[in-house]
């Protein structure tokens, strides 16, 4: 009979514990990289307020008093004017494809009228489908025209500069005017919950089945081990259209999202997305050894996927490198596709080349996983 505490035994269990650790080393490599992952996003990758976010200009005046104004809103820390369109609708293509997050346009009479004391509206449209990433920028404009025309409205017309501004500012926020920020996470969510459900069943699934034998046994029937893999992961296909299928119904009918694209397609392209979060399930099922091993190698892959993509903190607040990691993770390519077809009624033209990106990343990862797979079971 064992009686009181023994330091021997003590010592003796923590040294079990130590070698079971080093064997296990995925977890060793889990307990340690995550932390430092969540260190490193949240120190350097994460920022609320965004700058140097990409405009356009629409110049229907070239006189000295527009070139001031874009040269100020260039010369400040949220403005980079990237790029002249010629044409409104141009400038509405720009937004649609989210190539810029502004569109300055200076009208046809703005140097006449200023000069007249007219007080000229220069128009800024700014996509706003994430409030986070313009609020800032469009709450700086008012400083940034008032000191515009400092340096131009001297001497005879100083006049011009007392008083109130002599240029009137008007900020179209399009596609979420009112800055509902469930307008903006609600359609997000369809990727978030995609993604971290089709990830985690897929390689509890596949790996469940390498633990007990009957992948071995599945395997040994004439089936190739292709089909079987995708007699695999057809039904969880299936049931990522049904939670797809809820957050839509949820979006539309609770949150009051409004759906201004075509539902037929955001069903369609989601394919492509499903698809590749299944292919990384089966990917880890591959290295993983037990379930617990695939639960952690989940997790390390949804963490920088909701950091990076986007979805939680705007993506052009982050650094140049944290985008570049961002860009290859495909929930960052989805949402823009998901939130486009909500928010903006984005069409094939404008969501295709966001799709291309997440059909290479599920093509790659398919196939290391069938790879490794045959490399296992032989």
């Amino acid at each position: 009979m064992r009686t009181g505490f023994s330091a021997a035994r003590f010592r003796a269990l923590v040294l079990k514990e130590f070698i079971q650790m080093r064997r296990d080393r995925l977890t060793f490599a889990m307990m340690v990289g995550i932390p430092l992952l969540q260190l490193v996003l949240f120190g350097y990758a994460i920022n609320s307020d965004p700058k140097h976010l990409p405009a356009a200009a629409l110049i229907a005046d070239h006189g000295p008093y527009g070139r001031s104004v874009l040269a100020a809103m260039r010369n400040s820390a949220y403005f980079d004017l990237v790029q002249e369109v010629r044409s409104e609708r141009e400038a509405r293509d720009a937004l649609d494809r989210g190539a810029v997050q502004f569109v300055v346009n200076v009208p046809e009479d703005f140097s006449r009228r200023l000069l007249r004391g007219e007080k000229p509206a220069l128009l800024v449209e700014a996509d706003a489908t994430d409030p986070g990433t313009t609020g800032n920028a469009v709450a700086s404009l008012a400083t940034i025209l008032a000191r515009a025309l400092q340096n131009d409205l001297k001497g005879p017309l100083a006049y011009l500069a007392a008083g109130d501004p002599p240029i009137e500012l008007r900020v179209h926020a399009r596609y979420n005017p009112e800055a509902i920020t469930q307008h903006n996470i609600v359609p997000g969510l369809i990727g978030v919950v995609l993604t971290m459900t089709m990830v985690l069943i897929t390689a509890l699934a596949i790996t469940r089945e390498r633990e007990s034998g009957t992948m071995e046994n599945l395997l040994s029937m004439p089936a190739r081990p292709l089909e079987v893999l995708i007699g695999k992961i057809v039904p969880y296909i299936l049931v990522g259209y049904l939670q797809l299928v809820l957050v839509l119904l949820a979006a539309r009918f609770i949150f009051d999202v409004p759906i201004v694209g075509s539902v037929t397609l955001l069903l369609a392209v989601s394919f492509i997305f499903i698809v590749a979060n299944l292919a990384v399930g089966i990917m880890f099922s591959t290295v993983a050894q037990n379930q617990r091993q695939a639960i952690q190698m989940g997790i390390f892959f949804f963490l920088p996927q909701i950091l990076l993509s986007g979805f939680m903190f705007p993506f052009r607040g982050m650094p140049g490198w944290a985008q570049a990691i961002g860009e290859v993770l495909p929930l960052t390519h989805f949402l823009r596709v998901v939130r486009g077809i909500f928010l903006k009624g984005n069409a094939m033209a404008e969501i295709a080349p966001h799709l291309w990106p997440i059909a290479i990343f599920a093509a790659v990862v398919l196939a290391i996983g069938v790879k490794r797979y045959r490399q296992t079971l032989d």
